[in-house]
């Protein structure tokens, strides 16, 4: 059984959440929360599966509550998506930098979004390349604030190699053909990567490589006209 928290401060939308969910004989919704700090009370007090959160609540806003989860050590299990109206390019990249474990806006098709939290519950992260590389396009490069540098030296050059291709958009299935190996082998490539540098999970490793320097964002080419 999947578990889920919801937190977002309209009723309506966590009622038809609820509705939505109620339905599925695999996902119990265990909590709800109308701002970002019942959320993080809800998910330290139930350890769901799965947090739906908004960006936009009162009292603390989703992209902190985000945070305080990912950085509670026993709430390591707890994954975050993040489901808002807004599909800006800097939300998503904030959210990731805070955790999350995927994005999505709230007009996606109710089967999508089942898909999302049974994926997400999965260990997997919800980042699509489209997502990807928007982010490595405008947001990257915008990375200013004085966090640490993520070390790079306890991973393989394979490991590494691994890494960048998972930064630049690329599933299992794609990096295995880049490479010439199985998917089984990309796989466990990106999963050695991922512990040995700490990542909670895809979504995390498409940061590092940002702060790190192993990916550098690519310039925007501006069309004639623009």
């Amino acid at each position: 059984m999947i578990t889920v928290v919801l937190a977002d401060d309209q009723p309506l939308i966590r009622a038809g959440l609820r509705a939505l969910l109620h339905f599925e004989p695999d996902i119990e919704v265990v909590g709800e929360a109308a701002d970002g700090r019942r959320a993080v009370e809800l998910a330290a007090a139930s350890k769901p599966d799965i947090v739906l959160m908004d960006v936009r609540m009162p009292e603390m806003d989703g992209i902190e509550a985000t945070r305080r989860i990912a950085e509670n050590p026993r709430l390591d299990g707890v994954r975050v998506v993040i489901l808002t109206t807004f599909e800006l390019d800097e939300y998503v990249f904030k959210s990731l930098r805070a955790g999350a474990s995927g994005f999505l806006v709230k007009d996606t098709e109710p089967a999508m979004l089942l898909q999302a939290i049974r994926v997400v519950a999965e260990g997997e992260a919800l980042l699509t390349p489209g997502v990807t590389r928007r982010l490595i396009d405008e947001y990257a490069a915008k990375v200013t604030d004085d966090r640490p540098t993520p070390e790079l030296d306890v991973l393989t050059d394979r490991e590494r190699e691994v890494v960048a291709l998972v930064a630049a958009g690329m599933s299992n299935q794609e990096i295995a053909e880049r490479m010439v190996v199985s998917p089984a082998t990309a796989k466990t490539h990106v999963s050695r990567a991922m512990i040995k540098l700490g990542a909670r999970d895809r979504a995390q490793l498409v940061v590092i490589a940002f702060e790190s320097g192993l990916v550098t964002p690519r310039k925007r080419r501006i069309p004639q006209g623009e």
